[in-house]
């Protein structure tokens, strides 16, 4: 166990270097591997290192893979805790042990001389054998490793054998917020390496915002030749700079130049970004100007092979990212496998690089014998930052270093901080948790409020260190189930205060893992210690399909706004750097939500941070209440979408609706058959209830206030509503008067257990084909919030079709409704549904001027708002929504149950961070609301 526990970084490994590829022979040792799984150490076989071991009754696993997720033990999640008991450098005895082992054999034409052994991924710690002699251990899963095995290599049959610990020393600093995984989860390459290559290099592309030229500069042991044929360099000597005009890189225009790094035994392609980051009068700036980071925290995960994330699925996050404006990156809290940086680097995004570390689980212990504050861990601190640098040097998407996530504060990470200063002077250094913001040159903070965002921007903090110092928001927006809100108020502080740079929204994905027909979360592995559905909180879910947040983010950080302005439309530009010349503008006329007529805005060319007036395009007249929808859409196909991929859009009302007109003519109410008749509703006369519509049987509308709480509520507000007994509402009918043209249904809605409840008044009318119903609600001592407020009805199951006039096409809530446009829709009710992996309140959609819900032939209700209203429809109760844990606990019934809301709470962020802003909590108020009600033919 010595090697296991020792809290240094493992030995044996060469000098890090920088991620490259060259022309020189490289065999991939990724594939099919021998694999015993044993239950301890000391359970492990001696001699596997041997060429006679026999390993024929062993089973094959593949590399690269995470062994728990191929039946070889039980994954499990905790955010904080560590899943073993806290006794540093020690770690339990029951220690999941793997032994790995290939057979390979060198190509005919493989060289001799000197090669390395590469792992770029080995989850926690490794001791490594090449043809029976060891060449090493390494720790620092999320690092890579090489180790020279030039004299071992032969002809056939080598033998690399690989023992992997799931527990060690390295655990205690890789707490970070994830599945608990083991394995080889990255590539393992044989690399040569010519006598007179190229060892290592670091490729420096400076660019100078006031002369338009860059300055490139190769620090390399090699005698080597740089040649960039696009620029006319050819052989230039690589440890001389070379200074000409170029054309700068960001994340808006990632211009990369084509080159290569060579000497006569090897040639090394580069592509080469030229940019400078700076911290120039309190921003953060590069190439001369201020970002705005538009950001997104990204762990490595896919829910079939957890870490193990293939090139093509990092590709897919990343066309996702740009596609929803999204144009900076956290790598939280890890270096990611280097295929992603390079992807970075081709399509565009800021990236903060952040080394492998979190000690999180020591916080609950009061940081007591926490690693970042002892001596013994130094190495393993500075070795950690060391590979992280070494290893992504020479990418230009890489902006700032990043010490580490939740280590609170010591020595070893001052000295990390110290280290990197001095080996790279060119990038900032990150870390939240220097508090004092002593050893960083950035103020990061996570989860603040907006009221503590302004205050920065205010720059009214007393501290003068952190005052002078640009801001982020390492983490925010945490995006767990239906949520975040909130957002569009950080934007707004971030243009408003120059120091408040944006932020990195947490997180990315969903790390849900799939388990049969639905995505499992912790716990659901049968885990002592774990933290729920808290791994399940990101902007996509684990399949990578968009959520509703994600959908509301891209809206909130568009690049492009299109608004009204006096005498026409302002269009601003909001990129950091590009025009608008990339874009084409169009504009579309609907009324009632039917498209009228549409075509091409002029709109002139727009400068980073300027605006423009452009005058209304001339406009037909139309009769009902009309939109203009103006887009702006890429002109030509880019790298990451395609030509007319929308960035931007705004709307305009033209005509705005008029007062619903009600027909005319009042019917009475009739008794008959034990029944109340009005108009097209029959009602049960000793409750009031609508039991009919137009011959359709339903269960008519009733107050409601539950909504099956959000990950946010729970966090914050539910707890409050469950004592309140708001989710067992109960209803007294006070009177059934029928004796004029109106019925009118006098109740008090109340909780068990409590005096106050809701005085409801329900008033219908028939007026021609359609009831109008008005309902008012008077508190009767209840206080506080509510987490919706409106009706529920259901209605026959055969209405399955949704279509309506109002806000969409995907759900909305008062805080995070800025993706929601006026149109017309069509959904099926299914469809109506967002699968949050753990079940929740979903699907409401905003501003509803008018709802059918229709079967097959097109047969069923209609619902109209004086002026709008909110619904939902779906086939299960709020109450099922709230008792399910996974979307497979959900069964449709017989009905489609309805909601019909006035108003909704706001979703904030609480389950890690702000709670709903005051002016989106729905409080107890005297209500008033009107809906019409008919038959949809």
């Amino acid at each position: 166990m010595s090697y296991v526990e020792d809290p240094g970084p493992g030995h044996g490994s060469a000098p890090p270097r920088a991620a490259f590829t060259s022309d020189a022979p490289a065999l991939p040792l990724s594939g099919t591997w021998r694999f015993r799984l044993f239950s301890a150490v000391a359970a492990a076989p001696a001699g596997v290192e041997r060429d006679d071991f026999d390993d024929s009754a062993w089973d094959e696993l593949p590399v690269p893979s995470m062994w728990q997720l191929h039946g070889y033990g039980t994954p499990a999640y905790t955010n904080v805790r560590y899943p073993f008991p806290v006794d540093p450098p020690h770690v339990p005895s029951d220690n999941p042990t793997g032994d790995h082992r290939r057979r390979f054999d060198l190509p005919a034409s493989w060289p001799a001389g000197p090669a390395v052994l590469r792992f770029d991924g080995i989850d926690s710690c490794a001791r490594i054998w090449l043809n029976g002699v060891e060449l090493g251990v390494t720790k620092g899963s999320r690092l890579p490793a090489e180790f020279e095995v030039g004299p071992l290599l032969r002809p056939r049959d080598n033998v690399l054998a690989v023992r992997v610990h799931q527990w060690s020393a390295g655990s205690y600093l890789e707490d970070q917020d994830m599945w608990w995984l083991s394995g080889i989860f990255r590539d393992v390459t044989l690399l040569a390496r010519p006598a007179g290559g190229i060892g290592d290099y670091w490729l420096r592309a400076d660019y100078d915002h006031t002369t338009g030229l860059g300055t490139v500069r190769v620090e390399t042991e090699a005698d080597a030749l740089l040649a960039i044929p696009e620029l006319g360099v050819s052989a230039h000597p690589a440890g001389l700079p070379l200074e000409l005009p170029v054309e700068p890189w960001s994340a808006e225009s990632p211009r990369l130049y084509d080159g290569s790094l060579s000497t006569a035994a090897e040639r090394v392609p580069v592509r080469i970004g030229f940019r400078t980051v700076a911290i120039d009068d309190g921003l953060l700036k590069v190439n001369g100007r201020r970002l705005l980071l538009r950001g997104v925290n990204r762990h490595e995960h896919h829910p079939r092979t957890g870490r193990a994330v293939p090139r093509d699925v990092a590709l897919a996050d990343v066309l996702l990212m740009k596609r929803h404006n999204v144009n900076a990156v956290r790598t939280s809290h890890y270096p990611p496998d280097p295929a992603f940086l390079e992807l970075c680097d081709e399509y565009g995004l800021w990236v903060i690089d952040e080394c492998d570390l979190e000690t999180h689980g020591f916080g609950p212990l009061e940081w007591e014998r926490n690693p970042s504050a002892d001596p013994a861990w130094e190495d393993a601190y500075l070795d950690r930052m060391r590979r992280t640098v070494e290893r992504d040097k020479n990418r230009p998407s890489v902006i700032l270093w990043s010490l580490g996530n939740e280590s609170h504060t010591g020595p070893n990470l001052e000295r990390m901080a110290e280290w990197t200063h001095h080996r790279d002077p060119t990038r900032p250094v990150h870390y939240e948790g220097d508090h004092d913001c002593s050893y960083v040159d950035v103020h990061s903070r996570m989860y603040a409020t907006h009221a503590e965002v302004e205050s920065i921007g205010l720059r009214e903090d007393v501290d003068p260190r952190r005052r002078d110092l640009p801001f982020l928001l390492c983490e925010y927006g945490h995006a767990m189930g239906n949520g975040p809100g909130g957002l569009l108020e950080y934007r707004e502080l971030f243009e408003r205060y120059p120091n408040c740079q944006g932020g990195f929204v947490w997180e990315w994905l969903d790390h849900g893992l799939l388990a049969g027909d639905h995505f499992a979360y912790g716990g659901d592995f049968g885990e002592a210690i774990h933290d729920g559905n808290f791994v399940i909180d990101g902007l996509v879910f684990p399949d990578r399909t968009p959520s509703p947040g994600l959908v509301e983010f891209a809206k909130v950080i568009e690049p492009v706004r299109i608004e009204a302005a006096p005498g026409g439309i302002r269009v601003s530009n909001h990129y950091d750097f590009v025009s608008t010349a990339h874009l084409t503008f169009t504009w579309v006329l609907e009324s009632e939500g039917i498209p009228v007529e549409e075509g091409i805005l002029d709109v002139p060319t727009v400068q980073s941070g300027q605006n423009a007036l452009v005058p209304l395009p001339r406009l037909p007249a139309t009769g009902g209440e009309s939109w203009l929808t103006v887009s702006a859409s890429l002109t030509s196909a880019s790298a990451w979408a395609p030509a007319g991929h929308v960035v931007g859009w705004g709307q305009l009302p033209v005509s705005r609706a008029v007062d619903v007109v009600w027909p005319v003519g009042r019917g009475p109410v009739f008794r008959t058959g034990g029944r109340l008749r009005l108009g097209v509703g029959e009602f049960d006369p000793v409750t009031g209830r609508l039991i009919a519509l137009g011959g359709h049987p339903v269960r008519g509308p009733r107050l409601d206030v539950w909504r099956a709480t959000t990950d946010n509520d729970r966090a914050e507000s539910a707890s409050e509503w469950w004592e309140a007994g708001l989710h067992r509402l109960q209803h007294r009918v006070i009177a059934v008067d029928a004796d004029g043209d109106d019925l009118v249904v006098r109740t008090r809605v109340a909780p068990p257990a409590q005096a106050s409840g809701l005085l409801t008044d329900y008033t219908w009318t028939a007026l021609g084909d359609r009831l109008r119903l008005r309902v008012e609600i008077t508190p009767d001592g209840l206080a506080g919030t509510l987490p919706r407020l409106g009706l529920t009805m259901a209605v026959p199951g055969a209405f399955g079709s949704a279509e309506w006039f109002g806000g969409g096409p995907g759900e909305a809530y008062p805080d995070s409704r800025q993706a929601a446009r006026i149109g017309r829709f069509s959904r099926g009710v299914d469809d109506l549904q967002t699968p949050y992996v753990f079940p929740q309140e979903n699907g409401n959609r905003v501003d509803v001027r008018w709802l059918r819900l229709t079967d097959a032939e097109g047969t069923g209700i209609r619902v109209d708002g004086d002026p709008a209203f909110d619904f939902t429809a779906r086939r299960w109760t709020s109450a099922a929504l709230e008792a399910a844990r996974h979307t497979t606990d959900l069964h449709a019934g017989d009905l489609v149950h309805l909601t019909l809301d006035v108003a909704q709470h706001g979703l904030g962020s609480a389950s890690c961070g702000p709670g709903v802003l005051p002016r989106y909590r729905l409080q107890v108020r005297k209500t008033e609301f009107t809906l019409g009600f008919g038959v949809a033919n």
